[in-house]
């Protein structure tokens, strides 16, 4: 089958175990939280740890934890900013400008569409459904599913006998 044919699964053809395993790469936004460190770059090395161990496992699985990496980089980027921001002004002057706060609302704003997104595409990879972000759906869809799709099947190698003989 040439990657140009690559056949979308259904739900029904999703074994539970890559369904699961596709609702947990939404589940990393959470895992520095629940370890108890709140800072946004732990969240992202979570995500980028769970997509390269389970990224050979499914196209679908594979979809999923990228899907979810790569959304994850601008908001940590934003929240990281603003906190280097927050503490630079702390220990300088203890004066915040309007542009401050105008970047903590878009941050605020900003983690509330990231959650929202996150948790709706949680909920239908757990059903085995795609749900396509804002910016990131179609570059994640086109890497596993499109015509230039990674391949998933490994070639087969030739057995030899050593060499000299």
């Amino acid at each position: 089958m040439r990657n140009s044919e690559i056949k979308i699964p259904q739900p029904d053809e999703i074994s539970s175990r890559e369904k699961e395993d596709a609702m947990g790469a939404y589940l990393m936004m959470f895992a520095a939280w629940g370890i108890g460190f709140p800072l946004p770059i732990f969240n992202l090395i979570a995500a980028v740890i769970y997509f390269y161990i389970n990224k050979k496992n499914s196209r679908f699985v594979s979809f999923h934890s990228l899907q979810s990496l790569l959304s994850q980089v601008p908001v940590t980027l934003i929240n990281v900013g603003l906190i280097v921001w927050l503490i630079r002004n702390l220990f300088t002057d203890l004066t915040f400008s309007s542009a401050f706060f105008i970047c903590l609302v878009f941050m605020v704003l900003s983690n509330i569409l990231y959650i929202l997104f996150s948790v709706i595409a949680l909920v239908r990879a757990r059903r085995g459904r795609f749900f396509y972000m804002p910016f990131f759906g179609r570059v994640t869809f086109g890497r596993y599913y499109g015509p230039g799709a990674v391949s998933f099947s490994r070639p087969v190698e030739e057995n030899r006998p050593p060499e000299g003989f």
